[in-house]
């Protein structure tokens, strides 16, 4: 493994379990067993490693929840599309997910915050798009979308938080029961 592979999963690692705030560079460089200039080599300071980190660890699943964000008149299906893609994430990415989810709940002046919102705001839009979408298609969502995007997020979370506490699984099943709850309310 190259010393830049080994920083990312180290300090991975590191955030997850403690929160980045609470994990410096120097610690990041014993567990990596490198040198702290070869951090800043490769990532400029800590906040351009966690920067790194989520781009990278992130970049694939963008692209799989653009796809699946294809809105093409039958919502449910892509609701259980966005969903798989969530699940598939968070199980493939068990530990990066968690420290993912954690992040949302951090102080809003905070390094962490700042780097962790513009990745849930580029999620948001995705979704929010889709609902936009559907509007056009049923009245009824109209001018909801942000709602709707919002609490269709909290509720894949949910779920995953469920699944990283080892209280659920993420299998199709619970996709079609999770998106057939969320469907009885939007429809309403």
């Amino acid at each position: 493994m190259d010393n830049r592979t080994k920083i990312l999963k180290s300090s991975l690692e590191l955030f997850a379990l403690r929160g980045y705030e609470a994990v410096g560079v120097q610690e990041i460089a014993l567990a990596s067993e490198i040198t702290k200039p070869t951090i800043y080599h490769y990532f400029g300071n800590k906040i351009g490693l966690l920067d790194t980190l989520l781009k990278e660890y992130n970049a694939d699943f963008f692209d799989k929840l653009n796809k699946e964000a294809d809105y093409q008149g039958d919502l449910p299906l892509t609701l259980f599309r966005l969903t798989k893609a969530y699940f598939n994430f968070a199980k493939k990415e068990k530990i990066f997910y968690k420290m993912q989810l954690s992040f949302l709940f951090a102080p809003e002046a905070s390094d962490t915050m700042k780097a962790i919102k513009p990745i849930y705001n580029k999620q948001f839009q995705i979704i929010e798009e889709v609902f936009v979408k559907a509007g056009f298609n049923h009245g009824n969502m109209r001018g909801k979308h942000r709602i709707y995007a919002s609490t269709f997020i909290g509720m894949i979370n949910t779920y995953i938080n469920l699944f990283l506490m080892d209280e659920l699984e993420l299998d199709d099943e619970t996709i079609y029961k999770a998106v057939h709850q969320f469907s009885h309310g939007i429809y309403s």
